[in-house]
């Protein structure tokens, strides 16, 4: 198959954008005790044991003031249902514009007491900052997760179930879109079974 060199581009158009689809999470944090929520495209599970999740936040971003005066901060899983929530606390900023109030957001808060919790996503989870990481255009924050929620209605037999859950991913430009998850292809830890070379008796 016929390659085209694309070079370590920066930006979602570049390499870093190709690593998709990217899960969409809504991240929290309290702002001179003020909540306030941003999207975030960049992040994912760091760590087994201890349990750690990490998000990647431009430095100009306000929600990262808030992150570094508690250091502490929330990430809660938008249902398909707050897409347009969502997407608005990617396209404005919390400096100016109050994104609870206008999005209707019920904040909760856990153990932490200062990492806010949105009630409609279906998992929040609080974390305390671990590892604040300055890796350039961005920084890297990594938090210990100290609790998760999830709401009883996306749960079967006591597990969290992404067909309730209903998180959506985003893939940058050209489609710059939301999308579903979509169906199953193969059942883990078992489709790679059939490439185990047969031995023969």
């Amino acid at each position: 198959m016929k390659k085209t060199l694309m070079g370590p581009k920066a930006g979602m158009m570049g390499t870093v954008g190709l690593i998709y689809p990217m899960p969409v999470l809504l991240v929290g944090a309290d702002i001179n005790d003020k909540p306030n929520m941003i999207t975030v495209a960049w992040g994912g599970i760091g760590n087994f044991d201890p349990p750690m999740i990490s998000v990647a936040i431009n430095h100009r971003r306000y929600t990262l003031k808030g992150i570094r005066q508690n250091m502490t901060f929330s990430v809660n899983v938008p249902s398909i249902d707050l897409v347009a929530e969502t997407d608005y606390c990617g396209i404005v900023s919390g400096a100016k514009v109050d994104k609870i109030k206008v999005c209707k957001f019920n904040i909760f808060y856990g153990k932490l007491k200062n990492a806010p919790l949105v009630e409609q996503c279906p998992i929040n989870v609080e974390c305390k900052v671990i590892h604040l990481l300055d890796l350039g255009s961005h920084s890297l924050v990594i938090g210990r997760i100290e609790e998760t929620y999830v709401s009883e209605s996306c749960l079967t037999n006591g597990k969290p179930d992404f067909n309730k859950t209903k998180p959506f991913t985003y893939t940058p430009s050209p489609s710059a879109q939301y999308h579903t998850l979509g169906d199953g292809i193969a059942k883990a830890y078992s489709i790679g079974k059939k490439l185990e070379p047969k031995t023969s008796n």
